[in-house]
């Protein structure tokens, strides 16, 4: 594998990491799903950031490896780190889908993380935070639609349709029939099964 990589780094003359990456992707597409794991698993080892995301979903999802959620978490924090904004997603997402209740110090770091994915134009991030602030104990609703609001606009249906949900019930915004039957079109448009029986109701 070392060895491929090496004469794809002096054919197109990049990075060595970058070779290795480019062959894991092209070993997953084959099927080929340790041979994968393993170029993705070198390239991360030598700290490139995108490897070290996709040796992440490699443990999240048992493709090449054993299914690992602690190692895929590990992983996705190398990467996110490094700024990968989907790693911060994905890391966040294991912070809040795997923690202890009572350790708030976990559950400010992922809201931190997915406000960085976010802002870096990770629509799942912003549906997440979008949903997350608008359900939590005490709900901040203008945030939470401001996050809809991103998501809607990268052309997240769900999103589209909270959005309306919020225009319907005066939620971070003056209450506004109009303009939550609008969203719930647009929604319905795109395929979402709640907007287009929200429209019926």
């Amino acid at each position: 594998l070392e060895e491929a990589a090496f004469q794809l780094q002096q054919i197109f003359r990049i990075d060595i990491s970058i070779a290795l990456n480019i062959l894991g992707i092209e070993s997953m597409r084959a099927g080929h799903y340790r041979v994968g794991y393993t170029c993705f698993k070198l390239a991360a080892d030598r700290d490139y950031s995108k490897a070290q995301f996709n040796v992440g979903l490699c443990y999240e999802h048992g493709r090449g490896t054993e299914k690992d959620l602690e190692k895929a978490a590990f992983y996705y924090l190398r990467a996110a780190s490094s700024c990968h904004p989907m790693a911060q997603y994905r890391y966040a997402r294991c912070l809040l889908c795997h923690r202890p209740e009572n350790e708030w110090d976990r559950h400010e770091k992922a809201v931190t993380f997915l406000e960085q994915a976010a802002m870096a134009g990770v629509t799942e991030a912003q549906a997440y935070l979008g949903v997350f602030y608008m359900r939590g104990l005490q709900p901040k609703e203008k945030k939470g639609l401001k996050y809809l609001l991103l998501a809607a606009k990268n052309g997240d249906a769900q999103s589209r349709y909270h959005v309306g949900v919020c225009y319907e019930k005066g939620l971070g915004v003056q209450q506004n029939l109009a303009e939550a039957m609008k969203h719930y079109r647009q929604s319905a448009a795109a395929g979402n099964r709640d907007a287009r029986e929200r429209l019926r109701v």
